[in-house]
């Protein structure tokens, strides 16, 4: 099978602190990315964690109203995951961390040869924010989901962050800029190749 014949598909954590329809920076640069993403051939969805329960825990099921399972299965059924996190305080959203805590589950999610189960999946991040601050929280976010089993691509992350001590968002720009347009839409390549090449040649066993 040639390559880009190969099917990918991609499922976007969007972690914003707004749950759904509030307007979201952290949901918009998902979609750009989501763009190259569509044009690789690759089929998209995301979610909005915010307006589902994730109870908190590192179990792949905390019972009760839990909802992290169903999101789960979109997880599992991914080839790329994508983690969109504002930046507040300096850090990744609480929800971004609630998401890393519940992947941590998949440790123990091990394949017949003893891979786990996400060691033949790609994982990029999206990161919005009107402070400095992206840098270490795509490290932060990267060394979790790598932890996890996830492969992270070349130049496999794309942020934006506005001055200072200001208000403007990513969702208020009239033009996204150049430079962080083509860093999305690299991102977004590599995400797709790297995922096509996994899934054409696993991980040897463990």
């Amino acid at each position: 099978m040639a390559e880009n014949a190969i099917p990918v598909r991609a499922l976007g954590l969007i972690c914003s602190l707004k749950p759904s329809p509030a307007p979201s920076s952290s949901a918009l640069i998902a979609e750009h990315v989501f763009e190259t993403l569509r044009e690789q051939g690759a089929e998209c969805e995301a979610v909005r964690c915010v307006d589902f329960n994730i109870a908190p825990g590192v179990e792949a099921d905390m019972g009760d109203s839990d909802q992290w399972p169903q999101i789960r299965q979109k997880v599992l059924a991914a080839d790329i995951l994508l983690i969109s996190t504002p930046v507040w305080l300096g850090h990744p959203s609480s929800v971004t961390q609630r998401v890393l805590e519940r992947l941590d589950a998949e440790l123990s999610n091990t394949d017949d040869q003893g891979r786990p189960a996400m060691a033949g999946k790609v994982a990029i991040v999206s990161v919005v924010g009107n402070e400095d601050g992206a840098h270490k929280v795509v490290a932060d976010v990267f060394q979790g989901l790598n932890d996890v089993g996830y492969s992270i691509p070349a130049q496999g992350c794309t942020y934006w962050n506005g001055p200072a001590m200001e208000s403007t968002d990513y969702k208020d720009l009239d033009e996204v800029p150049e430079q962080v347009a083509s860093t999305t839409a690299a991102a977004a390549r590599n995400a797709v190749r790297l995922a096509r090449v996994l899934k054409q040649a696993q991980y040897p066993p463990y």
